[in-house]
């Protein structure tokens, strides 16, 4: 059996099974501080220890996902008020005396995927959530993309049409950068109103596809995934598929051939196949895999 933590900014989810069919028990609560959190999050295990093999975490970040670095598992520079550089892998090792793997929830939720979602039988693909922020995850010739640190494509620039659209953005680092512009938040400041409560024809969709077309274009022509994999809150709008597949065939210019047809991006941008589940699910998949070597 093993545990799976899908570590938000907004609420935790823990569960414990071995894969989509045999999730034996889930809870899901608020993010508080991480004292209260934690505790909460160990209470669930602590049932389970007898049989639990390991623990994967997906976490927001940024946070240190090295194995060989003395600070594995710290959540470092979050705006996240007192979570800055908070080990959540030590704090759950201390208390349960069971392996702990972390990783970014985006790429924990591209790991899920992978193994169980509109991932499956690929080797390069790109996992991007849009909602309370927005994140991406890439798995690269198999292994998850780790350099420097994780992915950070949240906060990649896009162009950004000023006389248009001159909203400054709210991310309190970059501005206007990509989740300054098209996460759920910045929607909502930027039309005072919950974006779930918008119409299909309200002209924020057409905004929100325009950046998020420039996201996928950029990942195209940087890492050429077989396929893009567009997740979270915001993406329940169905609507912002065809939206999105239609700004990104034309901003690429039948540059890229395996794209040069409206077919071609029916199946290259994606909803999860594992839908609000693809974040534990990852968890849960990272735990599997880390833990077998």
């Amino acid at each position: 059996m093993y545990g799976a933590v899908e570590a938000g900014g907004t609420k935790f989810v823990c569960a414990v099974g071995t894969g989509p069919d045999n999730l034996l028990e889930r809870v899901q609560f608020p993010t508080r501080t991480p004292e209260e959190t934690m505790a909460r999050v160990i209470a669930f295990f602590k049932p389970h220890l007898s049989r639990l093999e390991a623990i994967g975490v997906g976490t927001f970040g940024p946070v240190d996902v090295h194995p060989t670095s003395p600070t594995y598992g710290t959540i470092t520079s979050t705006p996240k008020p007192g979570w800055q550089y908070f080990n959540i892998r030590e704090a759950l090792e201390r208390a349960l005396h069971v392996p702990v793997y972390v990783e970014t929830d985006v790429n924990a939720a591209a790991l899920g995927e992978h193994q169980w979602g509109a991932g499956q039988g690929l080797h390069t693909f790109v996992y991007i959530t849009v909602g309370t922020g927005i994140g991406g995850g890439a798995l690269v010739e198999g292994h998850l993309l780790h350099g420097l640190m994780h992915p950070e494509m949240g906060h990649m620039r896009v162009p950004h049409y000023q006389d248009q659209d001159p909203f400054p953005g709210i991310c309190p680092f970059h501005g206007d950068c990509l989740e300054g512009l098209a996460s759920g938040p910045a929607m909502a400041e930027r039309w005072h109103a919950d974006p779930a409560t918008l119409p299909p024809e309200h002209p924020a969709w057409d905004l929100e596809a325009h950046y998020l077309a420039w996201a996928v274009v950029n990942l195209v022509t940087i890492l050429a995934p077989q396929r893009v994999i567009l997740g979270g809150g915001v993406m329940h709008q169905e609507h912002l598929f065809p939206r999105i597949r239609d700004k990104a065939s034309r901003i690429l210019a039948d540059y890229v051939a395996p794209l040069a047809s409206e077919d071609a991006w029916e199946t290259y941008i994606v909803p999860p196949a594992l839908g609000d589940n693809a974040g534990i699910l990852g968890a849960l998949a990272l735990a599997l895999r880390e833990n077998a070597g």
